[in-house]
């Protein structure tokens, strides 16, 4: 149930579906479609313990050409006790010439449940936008009890060596990460094995320990997944896929695909 709503500017969510009976799916809208240089974007939501929240957006965001300055967009995720959240967003693109902040932070009580993802689409090939200039400063953190479990920041110049190296994208012009928690090594091994030698994806996994254990049959931690493609249609079909693999292994729910995503 979506108990409590306030937005300030274009940013907005509609009201509430309930296609499997649980979980409230939440669209979030940003109806200008497109994110310019001096706008800021800030997003702050809040699970409540025991409650499980599935929000998405209904197309791409898109982050046009800047005349100088940065455009921003800062989120924040609150996760209480026993609480769930999947925030599985539509691609962004980012065009070329673009200066763009990205800032996301999830902190997680004792028992939240955590699917998360975020991806990245370099300029518009389909247009001849090869995002040959521009700059992305992207940073993300995740918090256990306010223990960091993850944190990372990548300053991405369309100049740089980055773009084509062996170890940057290797020429990919499209980015992901997946984020799972508690994720246990069946969840990480089940994942890897879904994504071997498919053609045009890099693909790897790590498992993150909560504090200093060794690992074990039992450990639990944070499952972070990376992809790389080379076309944005690829990268979505995989993200959807690796979802669904996970959702019944962290949430226990069988996956329940929002119908947004089918328009």
């Amino acid at each position: 149930m979506l108990r409590h709503r306030h937005h300030l500017g274009p940013l907005t969510v509609q009201r509430g579906f309930d296609p499997e009976g649980g979980p409230c799916h939440t669209y979030l809208l940003h109806p200008p479609g497109g994110v310019v240089g001096g706008d800021q974007l800030e997003l702050d939501a809040s699970v409540a313990s025991g409650a499980h929240a599935l929000i998405t957006t209904p197309a791409a965001g898109k982050f046009y050409r800047s005349a100088g300055a940065w455009a921003t967009q800062k989120q924040a995720f609150r996760v209480a006790p026993t609480g769930t959240l999947e925030w599985l967003p539509a691609l962004n693109i980012v065009h070329g010439g673009a200066k763009v902040k990205l800032r996301s932070r999830f902190e997680l009580d004792e028992g939240a449940r955590l699917l998360a993802w975020d991806h990245v689409g370099l300029g518009r090939p389909g247009s001849g936008d090869g995002f040959a200039d521009g700059l992305i400063d992207s940073r993300l953190d995740v918090l256990h009890q306010d223990r960091p479990l993850l944190s990372e920041a990548i300053r991405l110049d369309a100049a740089s060596a980055m773009r084509r190296a062996a170890w940057g994208l290797q020429g990919c012009g499209y980015l992901a990460t997946l984020l799972a928690f508690p994720a246990g090594p069946q969840a990480r091994d089940a994942v890897r094995n879904a994504f071997v030698d498919v053609p045009g994806l890099r693909f790897g996994c790590t498992l993150l320990p909560v504090g200093s254990r060794r690992e074990s049959a039992e450990d639990r931690g944070l499952l972070v997944c990376r992809w790389l493609a080379e076309t944005g249609e690829l990268l979505w079909e995989m993200m959807i896929r690796a979802w669904s693999l996970l959702r019944p292994l962290v949430l226990q729910r069988e996956p329940c695909v929002p119908r947004i995503w089918s328009t």
